[in-house]
């Protein structure tokens, strides 16, 4: 059988979901793409509920569509629009309200972790995005809040279009996809519309994205907080329980610099460094694998070391990451080395009991 939308179809159909029927039978297969050996498409289903049970259903797709003759990978988007109506007048982006008794949890959520650097351009964004795609295929009930406010970027990262619903102008429903529940505030601007707000603001954006969120039950929400020591990172500390901090650098010597600046951050503010993660640790060409490491080597493990802080992991630099992020399909959502480098995290983080 030759690699065809047809043959493809074909496989889907075998595929069985929850309340009877199969991917193609119920109708739930979109944008069904092949190029070049790499299919691709949308599972889409009416709420956060159901995209949750899909989820092994997801899996199961991948799989039997990996012994397809033809296929080289298979990347599929699982995702809950959040309605078709217009949303009633819900307003992001007020004065926090006052909070008594100190950091609070988030409700139904078991864990949160903050992924933080010193500056910007160290793939904090791509790490958080990729973690929380790598800890949902190993089975974890994972949620991800884009705290970047002035620059958000997960909705593009996670393939995510559609503004949340909101029944009541005041409880929003988060849209679903690779398995993770997400938030972005780029989920609720008009595209290319900034974010011209003062610090109050801003903090009051922050606790409406944690608290009128249906976030559901979850193992763990991953916090991508924007570069720096500013507002968003004072408030998630000082109003949220955090189960604590990953904090991302490259390995050079400048990026380090500012990395320390964030751990003495979040010292100060009494949260938990969970461990360090190195990002664009090596680069393989793809064209004669040569190994270069252009912006050194080991630097953020060293760093680790001397604090007595967890060396969580180091990811490559690869273009596949780049382009899966582009793409709305996570570079963890697929397979491969770099795919293999967030899941050995993403089950350290398991193991050690932070996930």
């Amino acid at each position: 059988m030759s690699l065809s939308r047809e043959s493809v179809l074909q496989v889907l159909a075998t595929i069985d979901v929850p309340g009877g029927g199969n991917l193609v039978s119920r109708d739930l297969v979109r944008a069904l793409s092949l190029d070049g050996g790499i299919v691709r498409f949308v599972v889409e289903v009416a709420n956060a509920a159901e995209a949750q049970a899909l989820e092994p259903a997801r899996s199961r797709a991948e799989t039997a569509l990996r012994s397809l003759p033809g296929v080289v990978s298979v990347q599929v988007v699982l995702t809950a629009p959040a309605g078709k109506a217009a949303p009633p007048n819900l307003k992001i982006g007020q004065h926090p309200t006052p909070q008594q008794g100190g950091p609070q949890p988030v409700s139904g959520v078991d864990r949160i972790l903050a992924i933080a650097s010193g500056k910007g351009g160290v793939g904090k964004s791509t790490v958080s995005s990729n973690l929380a795609v790598a800890l949902a295929r190993q089975g974890r009930r994972v949620g991800l809040l884009d705290a970047d406010i002035y620059g958000p970027s997960q909705a593009r990262m996670m393939g995510v279009t559609k503004r949340p619903a909101s029944p009541d102008g005041q409880t929003i429903l988060p849209p679903v996809a690779h398995g993770v529940v997400m938030m972005s505030m780029g989920l609720m601007l008009k595209e290319n519309e900034a974010v011209v707000w003062r610090g109050p603001m801003i903090m009051g954006a922050l606790q409406q994205l944690l608290t009128q969120v249906d976030w559901g039950k979850l193992d763990v929400l991953i916090v991508d907080l924007p570069p720096g020591t500013g507002d968003i990172q004072l408030t998630l500390c000082q109003r949220t329980k955090l189960t604590g901090a990953i904090v991302v650098s490259t390995p050079q010597d400048v990026a380090l610099l500012d990395a320390l600046k964030a751990l003495d951050m979040f010292r100060k503010l009494n949260t938990p460094v969970l461990g360090l993660i190195e990002n664009m640790s090596t680069f393989i060409c793809p064209n004669c694998g040569h190994e270069e490491h252009i912006f050194g080597h080991g630097g953020v493990r060293a760093e680790a070391a001397k604090l007595g802080l967890p060396f969580l992991g180091e990811l490559p630099l690869s273009l596949d990451v780049r382009l899966a992020g582009d793409s709305g399909i996570p570079a963890a959502a697929g397979e491969g080395p770099t795919a293999e480098a967030y899941a050995r995290i993403a089950a350290g983080l398991i193991a050690g009991g932070m996930a």
